[in-house]
């Protein structure tokens, strides 16, 4: 029986929970693994780098200086603090997550860093708590595939983003229809795979909401899972 949205994010915020507190990852043995240079990684605090992502996508993102960037499933902080750098003193990123776990986290993190251009946010990424036409890039990184509605994500994404802003997220996606017994396990939606949908479907969501310009940037392709990082612009 296909579970609800709330049973599906229950599932996925009690495992990120755990991990938040345990740091086991499930998607990734190390993050130069999924192709984080080990130079970008000195300085960020160890309860950062949680090996979470499927991608790097602030390297392809072409975040610039004074640029707000919102990283949604933003975890231990990885990416929002990688953004921080490329930003600038006159930037801003903020960080969205669900879970109060990995928030505690993050805010942990930013104490260590003695940042004031980040901040972090509870909320989903259906319902992305920031202002309409603020943000230049939005960036996430192995999190869409966990959202039992990604056309509310993808459109939530058009609704903050300035005309010709942009969206660089890495995610997993399938090459076909995934089992049944998969997409209705929650425990295999909170692993990284249930959620996935075929990469056509992907892209054609992301057209579907307006965005110009999508294209694949990298892919890692596998079977029946690949992961892929995309870029799309609103008009």
């Amino acid at each position: 029986m296909v579970k609800t949205d709330e049973e599906i994010r229950s599932a996925v915020r009690s495992s990120y929970a755990a991990i938040a507190v345990q740091q086991d990852s499930c998607c990734s043995p190390s993050p130069v693994g999924i192709g984080y240079d080990p130079t970008e990684l000195a300085g960020l605090p160890d309860e950062a780098v949680m090996g979470l992502g499927c991608g790097n996508p602030v390297s392809l993102a072409g975040i610039a200086e004074g640029d707000t960037v919102v990283d949604l499933g933003s975890g231990g902080g990885i990416d929002v603090f990688l953004a921080a750098r490329k930003a600038g003193a006159t930037g801003r990123v903020i960080g969205v997550d669900m879970t109060p776990e990995m928030l505690s986290r993050a805010e942990a993190n930013v104490a260590r860093l003695g940042l004031d251009t980040v901040e972090f946010r509870q909320g989903l990424i259906e319902q992305i708590p920031v202002e309409d036409g603020t943000v230049d890039v939005v960036i996430s990184n192995c999190v869409i595939n966990l959202a039992p509605d990604k056309g509310a994500v993808f459109s939530e994404i058009f609704r903050v983003l300035r005309s010709g802003g942009r969206l660089v997220v890495s995610d997993i996606v399938s090459d076909g229809p995934l089992p049944t017994t998969m997409v209705e396990d929650p425990k295999s939606w909170a692993s990284c795979i249930g959620g996935a949908i075929p990469e056509a479907e992907y892209l054609g969501t992301i057209r579907a909401t307006g965005f110009v310009n999508v294209r694949i940037l990298k892919k890692d392709p596998g079977s029946p899972l690949s992961s892929v990082t995309v870029e799309a612009t609103r008009p």
